[in-house]
């Protein structure tokens, strides 16, 4: 998946394809979101003007990549958990042992988009700081970063909740959706913030 070009990777999406889906749209958009962060850092570091926050902005850009590599795996281990489960709801209702298959399969394929989610909050972190300190000429990107981003961690969420839905066993779907839930209007809103602050110092 990760070797197809920028079309393949989008008519796929558009095609009648079962994968890649959702879960793997969320994820290579949160890997250029934080890419974006990434950027702003690669054009800080060596300035004199920044010199005083260098070292730190190295550290967060050690972060961003080692992120964006996880979130672009993530890719396929969505497609990976998806497809067994695509599977399973074309098992027989009345066949042995359908429902702890489907079970399963709904277990494993809520991970991916909860990993993928995470990985978001995290992105979101790193953003908040390179628009803070990373170069006045590039935080634009930063911004971008921050838009896109919550756009995945929304992706992500409902992708979590499509299978936590059906699942038989309420107490772990419970949890799950605990952790979305509040997760979700910490880091909403905490993209929304990086993005306003910065969009605002554009005002005329």
């Amino acid at each position: 998946m990760l070797q197809k070009s920028i079309t393949e990777f989008t008519e796929l999406l558009a095609s009648p394809a079962a994968v890649p889906g959702g879960g793997g749209a969320s994820a290579l958009v949160g890997a250029i979101g934080i890419a974006l962060g990434d950027m702003v850092g690669e054009l800080t570091v060596g300035k004199k003007k920044y010199a005083d926050v260098e070292e730190e902005i190295r550290a967060l850009m050690e972060k961003a990549q080692d992120l964006r590599v996880r979130l672009l795996a993530c890719i396929t281990k969505d497609a990976e958990a998806f497809e067994p489960l695509s599977r399973a709801y074309g098992i027989p209702k009345d066949a042995p042992g359908r429902d702890e298959t489907l079970e399963k399969c709904l277990h494993e394929a809520a991970r991916a988009p909860m990993e993928i989610f995470d990985l978001c909050c995290e992105a979101i972190d790193l953003l908040e700081v390179f628009g803070e300190k990373g170069s006045k000429l590039v935080i634009s990107d930063a911004a971008t970063g921050a838009a896109i981003a919550k756009g995945a961690l929304y992706g992500a969420a409902v992708n979590v909740k499509v299978n936590t839905r059906l699942m038989k066993d309420r107490e772990f779907a419970a949890q799950m959706n605990e952790h979305i839930d509040i997760r979700m209007d910490i880091y909403s809103e905490k993209a929304d913030q990086i993005f306003d602050s910065i969009y605002e110092r554009f005002a005329n």
